[in-house]
């Protein structure tokens, strides 16, 4: 067998942003909060991002702040999971930033709210996406049935759910959702993880190391 290395460099190609100053993830107030910061991000880079979410909650909520933020008229096109087909609303983020086939105007820029199925199977090299924000840490739902039995059958085992459960579940999830922003050698962009837990809990260093070299 051969093992190779990726052939992106991630320490060139891509950096890792965890915004402190934001509510933590359990805030009722997290969503909002989120959407007013990257509305900021949005503005500067004139769209270029996929914000994924871990909730329906938040998808709608984030959805619809960012459609306020931006209207039709603003030159950025905000796009909702859930409003019209998966693979319509990812070609029409994959040309977002291309030239109009009918003249050298540059397409309006695009940011695309998705959840669940969008956290693989995107892919979305050049400048369309250059902001990757991922708005909580991707941990088993509660309540799920099958999360639920897991966990009591580990329990019965005597051994943690959370370290040899929720734990490695949410480090694959997240390395999934991380892997949509470099898609080529050539890409570049930045990686938001807008949960605090990622820097202040100690779990936070297993769940980097799950993550690319990025700066």
């Amino acid at each position: 067998t051969l093992q190779a290395q990726s052939p992106f460099d991630y320490a060139r190609q891509s950096a890792l942003y965890i915004p402190l100053d934001l509510p933590r993830p359990a805030d009722p107030a997290h969503a909002e909060k989120l959407a007013e910061w990257a509305g900021e991000a949005i503005a500067r880079l004139g769209g270029r991002t996929l914000l994924l979410t871990t909730t329906l909650r938040s998808l709608h909520v984030i959805g619809a702040m960012l459609r306020q933020r931006f209207p039709a008229d603003s030159g950025i096109e905000v796009l909702v999971q859930g409003e019209s087909g998966k693979r319509q609303i990812m070609e029409r983020f994959r040309l977002a930033g291309d030239p109009a086939p009918e003249s050298e105007d540059i397409r309006q820029g695009c940011v695309l709210v998705a959840s669940a199925s969008f956290w693989e199977g995107l892919d979305v090299p050049g400048d369309a996406l250059q902001l990757l924000i991922i708005d909580k840490l991707p941990f088993p739902p509660p309540g799920d049935p099958l999360v639920d039995a897991r966990t009591r059958q580990l329990e019965t085992q005597g051994r943690s759910a959370f370290k040899d459960f929720a734990l490695p579940e949410a480090a694959v999830a997240l390395k999934q959702g991380a892997g949509r922003l470099i898609r080529s050698e050539t890409d570049t962009g930045v990686l938001v993880v807008a949960d605090t837990r990622l820097a202040t809990m100690g779990y936070g260093k297993r769940l980097l190391r799950a993550l690319p070299a990025m700066r």
